[in-house]
C-alpha cells in the first residue's frame, strides 16, 4: 500500500523519459558545438611573460609604456651563429644578408640589427624583433628556414625572450593531443579495471568529454572576448582538472545508483534515490573546488587569476554533467550498464552482495580501526608529520626561464652560446624607462653597479638594434664608475655626453625622447635567468630611484623577479583565506564545528607531507634545480580543495549512517560502503594528474607529483586510516555543537 502511494507521487511515465531524453539530446548538442573548440584554444593563449605580471610591477609598466618606443607587445628574438675560429668577412656578409631576409618575414616587426661580432670573432648575434601579437612558433620557424637555406657553414641558434616562447609553444602542443589521449586512456583502464564491465567505462568518460567540451567551449569565448586570459600552463591545468573531477563524481553516483538497484526493482526510484544521496556530496565537494580555485582572483597574478573562473567553469561543468548526463544515460540502461553483473533487487541478491562486503578489504579494515582506533590515528600521524619535515628543504623561490623547459631546448643552447662570446644578459636585456631630463643621471648611475655591461638607447623602433660600446666608451664608462665610488656628485658631464652620444650610432638622440621619457636598453654582465642578474635589478631600481625617482626597470629578468615576488605574497595572502572558506562549507555541510577543524587539519598535514616528499625527490632524486613558488599554490589548492573531497564523501555517509546507528559504528559501516569508490576516485585523479607529466615543462611535472601523489596519501592513507580512527576514537563529539553529539 505504500508502495503503490510512493507510485501515486511520481511523474507520469512519459515525464520521466521526456526529461532525460532532453538532457542526453542537449549534452550531446554541446559536444557537437564544444568538440571543435579542443585544436582552437591555442589561438586564444598568451605566450608573453609580460601578459600575465600584476599591473602594478615596474615589469608591467615598462611593457605596456615601451609601446611609445617600438611595436606593442613585441618579443626580442636573437640569432646567434657560431664558428669553430673566426668568422669570416664573407661569413659576416651573409649573416648581413639574412639581417634584410629576416625582416621581410611575416611577424617580424621592427629594425633587424646587422651582425655584432664578438670580441673573440668566433660568434655572431642578430637581433630579430618578433610581434607578440602573431603566430611567434611559426614566425621563429621561418628564421630558421631561411638560415638553412642561407647555408652558412655555422651553427646557428634562435633565443632570446622569442626563442624560448617558441619553445614554449613546442612544449605546449601536445595538450589538446597527448595529454588529453593519456588521460582518456588511463582513466578509461582504471575504469575497466573497477567496473569490470564494457559499457559503464564508455559511459563515465562520455559525461568527462561533454564536461570538457563544454567548458572549452565557454572558456573559448570568454578568452576571445577578453574577460580571461590563457596560457598552455591553464589550458592543460583545464584538461586535467574537469576530466578527474567529473570521473570522481560519476564514481560516487554510480555507487550509490548500484547500491539502490539491490534495493528497489524499479529503476526510476533507483535514479531518484540515488540523486537524493548524491547530490550534496558532490555539490559540496564541487563547491570546496570552487570556493579554492576562486580565491585565487586575490592573486597579483594575471595567470592564478585565470585559473580561477577558468577551472571553477570546469567544475562547474563536470558537476552539471554527472548529475544530469549521467542519471539519464544510466536510467535508460538500468540494470544493463553493469553487464555481466548486473545488481537484482531480490532476497538472495542482496544477501550475496552483503556477504561479498564482508569478505572484502575494507571490512577487513574496519574490523581493524575497531580494535585499535587510537594506535592507528596516533602512528599514522606522526609518520606523516616526519615526512612533512622535508618541506623545509623545498626550494620554491623560482628557476630560471632556461630551466622551464625539460629536455631540448635550442633556445636555452643559444643562450649559453651567447654567454660564452658576448656579455652574459646580450639576449635578454632590461629595460629602463627614464624621464629625458634625468637620463644622464641614471645612465651614470647605472654604469656605477658592477652588474651593467652596457647601456643603449632604443631607437629605430628596435630593442637590440645599436652597437655596443666601443672601447672609448668602455673607458668613459670607468671614469663614471670611478666618479660614482667616490661618491662625487659632480660626475664628469662632457664624459657622461660623450657616452651617450656613443650609445646612439643610427639615430638622432632626440628622436628616441616620446613624451619626455628614454627608453634605455642595460644588459647585464650576468645571464639573465641567474640570481645574480635578479640583484642587479634589485640594486639599479634602488640606485636608480636615487636620482631619479620617476625610473622604473622592466624587461626579461625584471619579469621573472616581479612574478616571483608576487607569487610569494600570494601564497602567504590566499593559503589562510582558502583554508577558512573550506572550513565554512564542511562546517554548513556536517551541521558542525569540531569535524571539519579535524578533517582540515588531517588534510593539511597530508599536503606537508606530499610537499615533504616530493622536495626529497625533487633535491636529491631528479636533481630538480628548484621550483616556481606557484608550486606550492597550486599544489595546496588542488590537494586541500580535492583531497577534502573525499573527506566529504566519507563523513556525509557517516553522518547519514550516525544518524541510524551511532557514530562509532556509523564511520566503520561508512568506510566499509565507501572505501571501493572513493578509492577508485583517488587513483582516478592521481592517474588524471599525473598525465601532466607528459607535458616537458617543469612546473607541470612538479606539479603532477605533487598532485598524484597528495591524492594518493590522501585516499589510502588520510581517509582509509587517520579519519576513520580519529573519528571512531573521539565517538559521537565529533559532531559538536549539534544534537547528534548527544547520540549513543
Amino acid at each position: 500500500m505504500i508502495w503503490n502511494k510512493k507510485r501515486s507521487q511520481s511523474p507520469p511515465q512519459w515525464l520521466r523519459v521526456l526529461i532525460p531524453a532532453v538532457l542526453i539530446l542537449t549534452w550531446f548538442g554541446l559536444g557537437a558545438v564544444g568538440g571543435p573548440y579542443f585544436g582552437r584554444i591555442e589561438e586564444v593563449s598568451e605566450v608573453d611573460l609580460t601578459a600575465f605580471l600584476p599591473e602594478s610591477s615596474e615589469a608591467a609598466q615598462v611593457a605596456e609604456r615601451s609601446s611609445d618606443f617600438r611595436s606593442d607587445n613585441v618579443l626580442p628574438g636573437i640569432v646567434v651563429f657560431e664558428n669553430g675560429g673566426s668568422i669570416t668577412s664573407a661569413q659576416e656578409k651573409t649573416i648581413n644578408g639574412l639581417s634584410d631576409e629576416f625582416a621581410d618575414i611575416e611577424g617580424v616587426a621592427g629594425t633587424v640589427s646587422p651582425a655584432i661580432i664578438s670580441d673573440d670573432k668566433e660568434a655572431a648575434l642578430v637581433s630579430v624583433p618578433i610581434d607578440g601579437n602573431a603566430e611567434v612558433g611559426e614566425t621563429v620557424t621561418e628564421v630558421k628556414s631561411s638560415i638553412d637555406e642561407a647555408d652558412t657553414g655555422l651553427d646557428s641558434y634562435v633565443t632570446g625572450p622569442a626563442g624560448f616562447a617558441a619553445d614554449l609553444n613546442v612544449a605546449f602542443s601536445g595538450i589538446d593531443g597527448i595529454l588529453l589521449a593519456v588521460a582518456l586512456s588511463v582513466v578509461f583502464v582504471i575504469l575497466v579495471v573497477v567496473y569490470r564491465s564494457p559499457i559503464l567505462p564508455f559511459v563515465v568518460l562520455s559525461t568527462s568529454v561533454f564536461a570538457l567540451s563544454a567548458s572549452i567551449l565557454l572558456v573559448w569565448n570568454l578568452a576571445n572576448q577578453g574577460i580571461v586570459e590563457l596560457n598552455g600552463q591553464v589550458q592543460g591545468i583545464l584538461f586535467i582538472l574537469v576530466i578527474g573531477a567529473a570521473t570522481d563524481y560519476s564514481l560516487l553516483y554510480v555507487s550509490r545508483f548500484r547500491e539502490e538497484l539491490y534495493k528497489t526493482k524499479v529503476k526510476y526510484e533507483a535514479t531518484v534515490a540515488s540523486l537524493k544521496g548524491s547530490i550534496e556530496p558532490i555539490l559540496a565537494s564541487g563547491g570546496t573546488v570552487i570556493v579554492g580555485l576562486l580565491c585565487l582572483l586575490l592573486s597579483d597574478l594575471a595567470s592564478n587569476q585565470a585559473l580561477g573562473p577558468v577551472g571553477s567553469i570546469g567544475i562547474a561543468m563536470a558537476m552539471l554533467s554527472a548529475l544530469t548526463f549521467l542519471p539519464s544515460v544510466l536510467f535508460f540502461l538500468g540494470r544493463n550498464a553493469f553487464w555481466p553483473v548486473r545488481p537484482k533487487a531480490d532476497l538472495i541478491s542482496r544477501k550475496k552482495h552483503a556477504a561479498k562486503l564482508k569478505k572484502g578489504i575494507w571490512h577487513k579494515v574496519g574490523e581493524v580501526i575497531e580494535k585499535y582506533p587510537r594506535r592507528i590515528w596516533v602512528s599514522v600521524s606522526v609518520v606523516l608529520i616526519a615526512f612533512a619535515i622535508g618541506v623545509f628543504q623545498l626550494d620554491a623561490d623560482g628557476v630560471a626561464q632556461s630551466d622551464l623547459i625539460l629536455g631540448e631546448s635550442e633556445a636555452r643552447d643559444g643562450q649559453q652560446v651567447l654567454s660564452e662570446h658576448f656579455p652574459d644578459g646580450s639576449g635578454s636585456p632590461a629595460l629602463a624607462l627614464v624621464p629625458a631630463e634625468d637620463q644622464k643621471k641614471v645612465v651614470a648611475a647605472l654604469y656605477g653597479d658592477d652588474g651593467v655591461s652596457s647601456v643603449v638607447a632604443v631607437a629605430n623602433d628596435s630593442l637590440s638594434g645599436q652597437k655596443p660600446l666601443g672601447r672609448a666608451a668602455v673607458d668613459i664608462k670607468s671614469d663614471i664608475r670611478a666618479g660614482v665610488e667616490a661618491k662625487n656628485p659632480n660626475l664628469p658631464p662632457q664624459a657622461v655626453d660623450a657616452l651617450v652620444l656613443k650609445a646612439y650610432p643610427f639615430s638622432d638622440v632626440q628622436e628616441t625622447v616620446k613624451k619626455d621619457n628614454v627608453l634605455l636598453q642595460v644588459t647585464l654582465t650576468d645571464d639573465p635567468d641567474s640570481d645574480k642578474a635578479a640583484n642587479t635589478i634589485k640594486r639599479i631600481r634602488n640606485e636608480t630611484q636615487v636620482v631619479s625617482s620617476a625610473t622604473i626597470i622592466g624587461g626579461p629578468t625584471a619579469s621573472q623577479l616581479d612574478t616571483n615576488t608576487a607569487s610569494i605574497r600570494d601564497r602567504a595572502v590566499i593559503i589562510p583565506i582558502v583554508l577558512i572558506a573550506i572550513t565554512l562549507i564542511l562546517m554548513l555541510l556536517l551541521r558542525s564545528v569540531l569535524a571539519p577543524i579535524l578533517l582540515l587539519l588531517t588534510t593539511v598535514v597530508s599536503f606537508g607531507t606530499a610537499l615533504g616528499v616530493a622536495a626529497l625527490l625533487f633535491n636529491y632524486v631528479w636533481d630538480f634545480p628548484g621550483a616556481d613558488p606557484s608550486v606550492i599554490l597550486y599544489g595546496f589548492v588542488f590537494l586541500v580543495a580535492l583531497g577534502i573531497d573525499y573527506n566529504i564523501f566519507l563523513m556525509t555517509r557517516v553522518r547519514e549512517e550516525a544518524l541510524k546507528i551511532g557514530t562509532k559504528k556509523g564511520v566503520v559501516r561508512g568506510l566499509i560502503v565507501t572505501g571501493g569508490v572513493i578509492t577508485s576516485a583517488g587513483i582516478v585523479l592521481a592517474a588524471t594528474f599525473a598525465a601532466l607529466a607528459v607535458i616537458p615543462i617543469l612546473f607541470l611535472v612538479q606539479l603532477a607529483f605533487i598532485v598524484s601523489f597528495g591524492v594518493l596519501l590522501d585516499t589510502i592513507i588520510v581517509r582509509s586510516l587517520l579519519v576513520p580512527a580519529l573519528i571512531r576514537d573521539l565517538g559521537s563529539v565529533v559532531w559538536w555543537p549539534s544534537k547528534l553529539k548527544n547520540k549513543p
